[in-house]
């Protein structure tokens, strides 16, 4: 509520929209500050629509010819047939992310809880700073370290090892069968969990810090462990923040180029092996958008990136939902 609200708040409609005009008469500084903001937040929906239109009006001709299930459906992609599908690109998005996830946020939530509520104060400064400058290295840079460095010890010891093992087990066991080269789904999805880490650990972090010290320190009173108090009042009062930490990490998976392109190779194919090259909407974009050669070709690439503007809006749109039911359900009142 501003003060115009605040000073007459029986005012509504046309009568307190003449009251603010009077206002900003009399106050033409606050006019042009109201004009700046809302033209700036406004600015946000404008862009955000006519990136939608630009990508809409140059994946016509494919949508046309493929449809909207027929595309996302198939897993065809031939250049020289122009023949083309989302299948596998989607396929390999979705694999990578997840798995990237799953490998990320515990692992990231439990540097969050070591640095803040259990690390002596002298290493929580390094390790912190530590956190953020993983955030800052670019994603090229991950890209040429999973390259060179991660790769031959994936395909050299790692993948060999879950394969004698892990592949020998029903049905979990076909994830891990194949030919080792580290060039595949799992050395991707392991780059990208790297990348995400500092993004939930650093957003976590802030959060754990914001629960008020009496809060823990009535909790240790009464007999409570470090462990109990960790995940039964830290975890709890801060799970907003964690959540958001988690989406933000989510974005960054689904959106990962540079890295993941220099590592998961470039196969339209959904098999079952993580041991397998794979291909991701957006290492297609970038590895075939100079090589289209024809008008379908590049309508067909435009439209694989209008799906993942539109999975992009989607899933910002369930967990914009998501938080604000667990807001309310938290605090019983408005969410912001």
């Amino acid at each position: 509520m501003n003060t115009l609200e605040k000073e007459a708040p029986g005012l509504t409609g046309l009568a307190l929209m003449a009251r603010k005009a009077r206002f900003y008469r009399k106050n033409p500084m606050d006019f042009f500050f109201v004009f700046i903001t809302a033209l700036a937040a406004l600015s946000i929906v404008v862009i955000t629509l006519g990136m939608f239109y630009s990508l809409w009006r140059e994946s016509l001709p494919a949508i046309h010819k493929f449809g909207v299930l027929g595309f996302i459906t198939s897993t065809q992609w031939d250049p020289i047939k122009e023949s083309f599908g989302a299948g596998t690109n989607l396929f390999g998005t979705g694999v990578t992310t997840c798995l990237s996830m799953a490998i990320a946020v515990p692992a990231a939530i439990g540097m969050a809880i070591f640095v803040s509520e259990i690390a002596p104060n002298f290493l929580k400064g390094p390790i912190g700073g530590a956190i953020e400058l993983l955030a800052a290295i670019p994603s090229i840079i991950y890209g040429m370290w999973g390259l060179f460095i991660l790769a031959p010890i994936m395909s050299d010891h790692i993948e060999p090892v879950l394969a004698d093992t892990l592949g020998k087990l029903p049905v979990v066991g076909a994830l891990f069968q194949g030919t080792p080269l580290g060039i595949d789904m799992l050395t991707a999805s392991l780059v990208l969990a790297i990348m995400i880490i500092p993004f939930t650990a650093s957003i976590s972090r802030d959060a754990f810090s914001l629960t008020p010290a009496i809060v823990k320190e009535s909790a240790y009173a009464m007999g409570a462990t470090k462990w109990e108090v960790t995940k039964d009042v830290v975890i709890p009062y801060c799970k907003l923040g964690i959540f958001g930490g988690i989406v933000l990490s989510f974005g960054r998976s689904l959106g990962e180029t540079m890295a993941v392109a220099f590592v998961l190779g470039n196969n339209h194919q959904i098999t079952a092996s993580l041991f397998n090259a794979a291909a991701t909407i957006t290492v297609t974009l970038a590895n075939e958008f100079t090589e289209a050669f024809t008008t379908m070709y590049l309508s067909s690439l435009f439209y694989l990136a209008l799906l993942l503007f539109v999975i992009s809006f989607i899933v910002l749109a369930v967990s914009k939902v998501f938080l604000v039911k667990l807001q309310k359900k938290t605090s019983g009142g408005d969410a912001l």
